[in-house]
């Protein structure tokens, strides 16, 4: 089988017009356009190449596919991972996984209790992570977020941030053992 990328179109022509220098210089000047073209084709498929997409790319996806969460600030990373997940979230919006999901993307890392696993009132819900900024600068952000993938009929009792930090600890204990003698 022949690679297009690989073959020049001077060398597919017979030799009396590879001869002629107007044929060879339209040949090679051809090949230039078609190895323009033929680059420009392999970008075509987005989904076989998501991990390579650049800023432009993901951002003009997440557009036309109307990924409910995105900023366009955001770093490359996770604007490929959003419009990777795009399409499964829209399927399962109002989920506890998509919500999850969201989190875990966006913020790095989150889970979501429904009320009735921490008796909570019906109908709420509470995230628990162990990323502060989502409860400090990125609260808007993240409250948007959950927006976009939670339940209508889902009201959000909280966001627990747990944190948690080594330290060393010191313990000192004295035992005596003693006598008392009282003299008279």
């Amino acid at each position: 089988m022949i690679n297009l990328s690989q073959v020049s179109l001077l060398d597919m022509l017979p030799p009396n017009l590879r001869a002629d220098p107007t044929f060879a210089a339209a040949a090679v000047a051809a090949d230039a356009q078609r190895s323009d073209i033929l680059a420009a084709i392999n970008k075509l498929p987005y989904f076989s190449r998501l991990d390579s997409l650049t800023d432009e790319e993901a951002d003009e996806l997440a557009y036309q596919f109307h990924v409910d969460f995105y900023d366009t600030d955001l770093p490359l990373q996770q604007k490929r991972a959003l419009v990777a997940n795009s399409y499964a979230w829209h399927r399962r919006k109002g989920t506890k996984s998509a919500v999850e999901e969201l989190i875990r993307t966006v913020f790095g890392d989150g889970s979501v209790q429904e009320w009735f696993e921490y008796g909570g009132d019906p109908g709420t819900y509470r995230v628990i992570t162990t990323n502060a900024d989502t409860a400090n600068e990125k609260a808007d952000q993240f409250l948007a977020a959950l927006a976009t993938v939670d339940r209508a009929s889902a009201h959000l009792d909280r966001i627990q941030v747990d944190v948690s930090d080594e330290s060393t600890l010191y313990l000192g204990t004295v035992v005596h053992i003693g006598d008392t003698i009282t003299v008279k």
